[in-house]
């Protein structure tokens, strides 16, 4: 199957999900996840509509996006995977939303870089919603106080929450427990589900969906 057809798969899927679970048409944004794969591997999907990318690496990603905005300016980037304090001024430069801010160190170095640069992300709070030792994120418990932090304290724009659910476990559960907290919080977007659970996803509220495996192929 081609790339085309891989994702035109997934955003019938998407659609179904959406109408299913009693969503406005289009209310779930598709996040194309391309780590690891060069822009000659992303060019085509660019080429069949796709215009929001998710990359896991700051270094990676400064191989391949820069070239690639410039040949398409109106593509949307989101850092997704963890970020290091040394790399905040290259992703505030590069990147338009940041779904992983996870720690108060990271919120302030972006709040110092983006007045620095003179620039305004879309930001997210990663939660850590399965207490898992080896992933990051602010524990659930933490989410209310830290999101008011980042908004009254810093001043960021805090759009959303964003998790990747325990695998191999049933991620309801944990995507409700999102959904909860982002309301709790006074947000209404949520970034939540991956290749293999983003059905669900949608069913519980999410508002964009992380899909790499199911249009890129197997890494």
């Amino acid at each position: 199957m081609e790339l085309q057809d891989r994702l035109d798969e997934v955003r019938a899927r998407i659609s179904t999900a959406e109408r299913q679970s009693g969503r406005s048409p289009g209310s779930v944004q598709l996040v194309a996840v391309s780590k690891t794969f060069d822009a000659d591997a992303i060019r085509p999907a660019i080429v069949a509509g796709q215009r929001v990318f998710g990359e896991n690496r700051v270094q990676e990603s400064q191989g391949k996006w820069p070239e690639l905005k410039a040949e398409t300016p109106e593509l949307e980037l989101h850092l997704i995977g963890p970020l290091q304090s040394n790399k905040t001024a290259e992703a505030v430069a590069l990147f338009n939303v940041i779904e992983t801010v996870d720690r108060e160190k990271i919120a302030r170095a972006i709040a110092e870089e983006m007045e620095r640069q003179g620039r305004s992300l879309r930001l997210y709070v990663q939660v850590n919603i399965g207490h898992e030792p080896q992933k990051a994120g602010i524990a659930p418990a933490d989410t209310v106080e830290f999101v008011r932090l980042c908004r009254e304290e810093l001043g960021l724009s805090i759009e959303g929450l964003m998790c990747i659910p325990p695998a191999e476990e049933n991620p309801g559960p944990y995507f409700a427990l999102l959904a909860k907290l982002s309301a709790r919080c006074g947000l209404d977007k949520l970034s939540m589900g991956m290749s293999g659970d983003f059905e669900t996803a949608i069913a519980f509220g999410a508002t964009s969906v992380r899909v790499g495996s199911a249009i890129f192929g197997a890494r």
